[in-house]
């Protein structure tokens, strides 16, 4: 009887312990933004994760969520503790949870890009041609899906809820360029590695679906650790990214999946001016 009771009060603490966000003290819970198909992301942190738990010396659990949102809030909520966030949703994150530290991000992403997308024969060829057309966005919470997209139409005069006949969002990059080939949208936006990667793999007919517009270049993914994880957790977390060597076999299977070739420090201050976008098209309110 005392050997049930016991047990029934270790589950208790331990669905206590989970439903109140506290983390289990030997495991790393990490995560990131659903920006692809969820078997594709799995795919990709599997590697990273036995990896970061050597060099961090604990173990590391991949937690995926269902939308942005879901990472913003399970970072707030202690359920999360090192996420893989898009511009926008670090800014999101950074301001919701306390003590929130951006630590490294792909060289790429110092200097990310979107790229507009059509078939060959929708007849458009600049931005302004999408006026009275059908257009896809990827998530809602999306930096380069969605926010930047927004940012450089409204800078060229073209207003997504006045001017586009109708839009949508598909909820990922990949999902975005297989709307704009079926059919099913005149355009879209997307980040530049995905597309890549999609043409790379042969995924998409460049010969039918292509590239008419690419972004100037803004900062935007990131890691970003919640404010409860030791000051020793975020510096071993950190360095194993930056110590990645592309010219190492091991490293290059791992760098590849993350569509990087080096890792470098982030600073907090490169993202004012995603926040200052994220404002300014109203999709973010100011503390």
């Amino acid at each position: 009887m005392r050997r049930k009771l016991a047990w029934l009060l270790g589950v208790v603490i331990l669905v206590v312990w989970t439903v109140c966000g506290v983390a289990v003290a030997d495991t790393l819970r990490v995560s990131a933004i659903p920006d692809e198909d969820p078997q594709e992301l799995l795919r990709k942190y599997k590697p990273f994760t036995d990896y970061i738990a050597k060099e961090v010396g604990m173990k590391v659990k991949f937690v995926p969520v269902v939308d942005y949102a879901a990472t913003v809030e399970g970072l707030a909520a202690n359920r999360l503790d090192i996420v893989w966030y898009g511009g926008f949703t670090s800014v999101q994150a950074t301001q919701r949870a306390k003590g929130a530290t951006r630590l490294a991000m792909r060289e790429e992403d110092a200097s990310f890009k979107s790229v507009f997308v059509t078939r060959t024969d929708s007849g458009i060829k600049e931005l302004a041609d999408l006026k009275g057309k059908t257009f896809a966005f990827g998530s809602v919470s999306s930096t380069s899906g969605h926010l930047m997209p927004r940012h450089f139409l409204r800078a060229a005069g073209v207003d997504p809820e006045r001017d586009f006949k109708k839009f949508g969002f598909s909820g990922a990059h990949d999902a975005t360029a297989a709307w704009v080939a079926a059919g099913r949208v005149d355009a879209g936006a997307l980040n530049f590695l995905v597309w890549k990667k999609l043409v790379d793999k042969k995924k998409i007919d460049t010969g039918k679906t292509h590239v008419f517009w690419t972004t100037p270049p803004y900062v935007d993914y990131v890691w970003v650790a919640r404010g409860g994880v030791s000051e020793e957790i975020r510096e071993k977390f950190k360095q194993a990214l930056l110590k990645l060597d592309y010219s190492k076999p091991e490293d290059k299977k791992i760098m590849d999946l993350q569509r990087t070739t080096k890792f470098i420090p982030a600073k907090d201050s490169d993202w004012d001016g995603i926040r200052k976008a994220a404002i300014a098209a109203g999709m973010l309110k100011v503390n």
